[in-house]
């Protein structure tokens, strides 16, 4: 739900700011954001973290899961949350909206994808429909490996589970966090077992691995296998209270390449994930300047160069 409202006092601040006057107020300086535990949120995270870093602000990163990292944003715990996923996370939108505590500012990844998928050795036996799976079921052992506990995929497999719909109502859903779920299913590739699991993309996990994704899964995950936009939210007041920080949000906008790059150095080459946006955002400088564009630093001053100084562009 975006608010077209600008306060007197923003409106003024935003006509009258000028070199040396401070862009944002104070209470601005802190960005508060969560990360589900997913690589390409810590990875869009970190870039964003780089960015405010080098214009004075600080960022406050909290892991928290999807339905609390919600929760926070309605009780304005949380400022920026940058893994909006669209439509699988309507819910918590249509929540949101209900209690006016949100706003979008940009969608910031088209072409997402996220449903069921398995090893290629397993969609050349036969399976490549959600349908498919039930005539395989002591293969799978019956269970469908999920995220963490709480995410709204998994809810969609227990809805689908608990319906029977596919013929999958003795299924389980193995909860656990990505990176578990995807030693899991190299395990099982190593040894050509069978297993089926959430893929998505952006993720490594698309070059690492020979995957299919199966069709299907329309009524749970969206048509064009689970075809998503990722979109970046505000809660309710932040983007009008601090709209040079909001500037950069509304303009960070991502790729897939972007993200698997970014997910394989900290996957891959064991990067923390501000290591992993300084070293990308050195080899791709001209990612900086359409981000940059308008926005100052935290004290007025213009934002590109402090932002090329800081990372020795």
């Amino acid at each position: 739900m975006i608010s077209k409202q600008v306060s007197a006092a923003a409106l003024v601040g935003l006509l009258f700011a000028g070199p040396g006057m401070a862009a944002d107020a104070p209470a601005c300086k802190t960005v508060r954001m969560f990360d589900p535990g997913w690589t390409d949120i810590s990875s869009t995270n970190a870039i964003a973290t780089v960015l405010l870093d080098a214009l004075g602000y600080k960022t406050d990163i909290r892991t928290l899961s999807v339905p609390i990292g919600y929760k926070a944003i309605e009780n304005k715990e949380i400022d920026v949350f940058l893994g909006n996923w669209m439509p699988a996370q309507q819910k918590f939108i249509d929540a949101l909206n209900a209690a006016k505590a949100a706003e979008k500012l940009n969608e910031n990844l088209p072409d997402a994808k996220f449903t069921l998928a398995v090893p290629a050795y397993v969609a050349e036996a036969g399976v490549h429909d959600f349908k498919d799976l039930a005539a395989h079921a002591d293969k799978f052992e019956k269970k469908i490996y999920g995220i963490e506990a709480g995410a709204p995929a998994n809810q969609s497999l227990q809805k689908m589970i608990k319906a029977d719909d596919f013929g999958l109502k003795d299924w389980q859903v193995v909860e656990s966090g990505e990176q578990a779920m995807l030693s899991q299913v190299a395990r099982a590739e190593k040894q050509k077992g069978w297993i089926v699991f959430l893929g998505w993309a952006p993720h490594p996990m698309n070059t690492k691995l020979k995957l299919t994704y199966l069709s299907g899964g329309d009524a749970y995950f969206g048509p064009n296998y689970g075809g998503a936009t990722v979109n970046t939210l505000a809660r309710t007041g932040w983007a009008e209270t601090c709209p040079n920080a909001a500037t950069l949000f509304k303009q960070l906008n991502f790729t897939l390449d972007i993200e698997n790059a970014m997910m394989g150095k900290i996957m891959d080459e064991s990067k923390t994930p501000t290591d992993a946006a300084k070293a990308y955002l050195k080899a791709h400088a001209g990612l900086v300047e359409p981000w940059l564009k308008g926005v100052t630093t935290m004290d007025g001053k213009p934002g590109l160069p402090a932002v090329k100084s800081a990372l020795g562009l």
